[in-house]
């Protein structure tokens, strides 16, 4: 039997739930634990984990609610988050009808040059 089977409890010794305890409630791999209880439900490295000499009575791969029926039993704080209420979106209104641009004729360079000659032409007659 490994030291970090399904019902150990431990205390976290590093991240954001440092000094919390835990329990494990699988065994991911040779390195990784799934651990629940006073912390987030999360996979974790054994490095990181102390474990104490409790074993808690849960099946491998116990839901949240079985964690923390264990753990009020025990007189155990359990971590538990109330989820955010998603406010109501406000739906955007279509524009009922789009203003037509209107369209200016494009002059061609050639008749810019004839209209800039005409101008020039008549500011030195005017001169």
């Amino acid at each position: 039997m490994s030291l970090f089977e399904p019902g150990r409890l431990c205390v976290k010794l590093a991240g954001r739930d440092a000094g919390r305890k835990c329990v494990v409630v699988e065994a991911v791999d040779a390195q990784f634990v799934m651990v629940d209880g006073d912390v987030r439900r999360k996979k974790v490295n054994m490095k990181h984990l102390e474990p104490l000499d409790q074993i808690i009575k849960i099946k491998s791969m116990a839901s949240h609610e079985t964690v923390k029926k264990e753990f009020e039993a025990l007189g155990l704080p359990v971590w538990d988050t109330n989820p955010k209420k998603v406010a109501d979106r406000v739906k955007r209104q279509k524009k009922k009808s789009a203003k037509v641009k209107e369209v200016k004729p494009v002059k061609k360079a050639a008749e810019k040059k004839v209209e800039k000659k005409v101008e020039a032409t008549e500011v030195k007659a005017t001169a």
